[in-house]
């Protein structure tokens, strides 16, 4: 038993940071070449196969794709929030700069960017990278796939939020809809909702919704949602509630908990996905 023990201890050793990192790389090309076959057969309604949770999600890895125009067409992971939406300003500029030289040159050429990212998990910035190719006029990727949110990255994300608005009203706003990545992270986004209107003023990840009465929404079961928000934080600053949304990384309706804030005439809310049970 003993010798077991050192034996498998030895092999431990073996497994270094470098032999790690080697094979997520690894997973990474090949998830990348799998992706890009399956496009080159299917076009455009592979889409819908890269933005499941299924086939094209290995381990922390997920497939995303953008077109000429910085629009996000497909995303396995939490960017799926961006679908549909030009993400030209979202994406940090070492990948702005790669999937421009990407869509400049020639096709067939696997590419590597690398660039910083603030984890949030432990507020340290890190080293990331992403592997993509060119095919057609779309840049097809393979990122990292993030956890879903904690409550605690949900409350400070909601005080950033707050601070903004409170500082400048009109840019907290602006940058809220235009997807700023000061005001989204992971599978995490804003809204606000302007109390003397009733309206949706704000939205960081759905803007069919700017304008519309929010003590109508309801959810996919038909279930209210706005209005009881709306009762609760009547006479209250803080609060917080409970209900059934779709999510947007994973496509199916999960159990949420908005956490609520006024400032002002503003409601503000950021809702975090609880984990199944």
């Amino acid at each position: 038993m003993r010798l077991i023990a050192l034996l498998w201890g030895a092999f431990a050793l073996l497994i270094t940071p470098a032999t790690v990192q080697a094979d997520e790389e690894q997973r990474a090309r090949q998830l990348l070449l799998r992706a890009v076959e399956y496009y080159q057969l299917q076009g455009d309604a592979a889409f819908a196969a890269f933005s499941r949770q299924g086939e094209f999600i290995d381990g922390e890895h997920y497939v995303f794709v953008v077109d000429t125009h910085g629009t996000m067409l497909a995303s396995g992971g939490t960017s799926a929030v961006l679908i549909g939406r030009d993400v030209t300003e979202a994406l940090e500029p070492e990948l702005r700069d790669g999937f421009r030289q990407a869509l400049q040159g020639d096709e067939g050429e696997a590419r590597v960017a690398e660039y910083r990212w603030m984890n949030a998990r432990d507020g340290r910035v890190e080293r990331k990278r992403v592997f993509f190719q060119r095919v057609g006029d779309r840049v097809i990727a393979v990122g990292l796939y993030l956890p879903r949110a904690t409550p605690q990255q949900a409350e400070h994300l909601l005080q950033r939020a707050v601070t903004a608005l409170e500082q400048d009203p009109q840019a907290g706003i602006a940058a809220i809809n235009a997807l700023s990545p000061r005001f989204r992270e992971d599978d995490l986004y804003v809204f606000v909702i302007d109390l003397d209107t009733g309206r949706y003023l704000a939205h960081g990840y759905n803007l069919r919704l700017l304008g519309v009465e929010f003590a109508s929404v309801r959810d996919p079961d038909g279930k209210p949602v706005g209005a009881p928000i709306l009762a609760l934080m009547k006479d209250r600053r803080e609060g917080g509630y409970d209900y059934r949304w779709k999510n947007p990384v994973t496509g199916k309706v999960e159990d949420k908990y908005a956490l609520l804030r006024k400032t002002g005439h503003l409601l503000v809310a950021v809702g975090y996905y609880k984990k199944p049970e």
